[in-house]
């Protein structure tokens, strides 16, 4: 018959030896955890297939991303809204009549099924995996893009302190880190702030009431990092370009040399 003494010290003495086992099963058990991913890996997130531990797979990034990218039609050398067939190189008619602030536009896909979904898991559902996917499609379309002149640092867009705090992150510099690393350029998370909340607009607002609503919106912080240099601004998407437009402009009156706007998504045309 065991003593009340002899059955704590056997209780406690079988705890640690538990405690000890589960101490060394930790690096069996993220073993076992890699595995498992590497020999079950996720679904694509379009079409629900095995992406082999990617977050699309390579049929539907193939189709959508790629192939939007080497279809190579004409597109307005500033904004990167589709010119008509035949068109050739040149501008579309709103950048001939109300010039941007900034010089040109790259996109790495249309804002369109089944993309978009994409980018509001990103936006608004925390699926952080896409932005490395985001920052990386970028970056292949500027390899595609031959004629363009890399940055000199890259600018996210920045967000508000309250989006910021609701969010939990900013999808433009979690998009902008895999995208500085693949086209090695420097990232610059404090060139600018965003000093006016603004809040999202229906697809239905004219370009002038875009521009009225984020007049104002961004400061300037690092001079020295602006000054004679050629700025890249990274987002998720472009629609009327008055975000990069107004961020574009201030860069410009602080010095930049160049501002080439950089975003994973292209809206289709829009009514100007």
């Amino acid at each position: 018959m065991r003593t009340g003494l002899d059955g704590d010290l056997g209780s406690a003495v079988g705890h640690g030896w538990r405690a000890g086992l589960g101490r060394a099963a930790l690096p069996l058990r993220r073993l076992l955890s890699h595995a498992g991913k590497l020999l079950l890996p996720g679904q694509c997130a379009l079409c629900g297939s095995l992406a082999g531990g990617r977050v699309v797979c390579a049929a539907c990034h193939q189709h959508y991303i790629e192939g939007w990218q080497l279809a190579r039609l004409p597109r307005c050398g500033k904004c990167a809204n589709p010119l008509p067939a035949g068109a050739g190189a040149g501008l579309c008619g709103y950048c001939l009549r109300t010039p941007p602030a900034f010089d040109t536009t790259v996109a790495a896909a249309a804002y369109a099924l089944p993309l978009d979904r994409l980018v509001l898991q990103l936006k608004f559902g925390g699926r952080l995996a896409l932005a490395r996917l985001f920052g990386e499609a970028l970056a292949d379309a500027c390899n595609v893009a031959g004629d363009l002149v890399r940055p000199d640092v890259l600018c996210p867009v920045p967000l508000g302190p309250r989006r910021l705090a609701q969010r939990g992150y900013n999808q433009a510099l979690e998009m902008a880190r895999p995208l500085a690393r693949r086209i090695q350029v420097p990232l610059q998370v404090r060139m600018a702030i965003r000093v006016k909340e603004t809040e999202a607009l229906s697809r239905s607002a004219t370009p002038a009431e875009r521009r009225a609503h984020i007049a104002g919106a961004f400061a300037a912080l690092r001079r020295d990092c602006i000054e004679g240099r050629h700025i890249g601004l990274v987002d998720d998407v472009m629609t009327s370009g008055a975000t990069m437009n107004e961020l574009a402009a201030l860069l410009k009156r602080y010095g930049a040399a160049r501002v080439t706007c950089l975003v994973f998504a292209r809206t289709p045309p829009h009514d100007e």
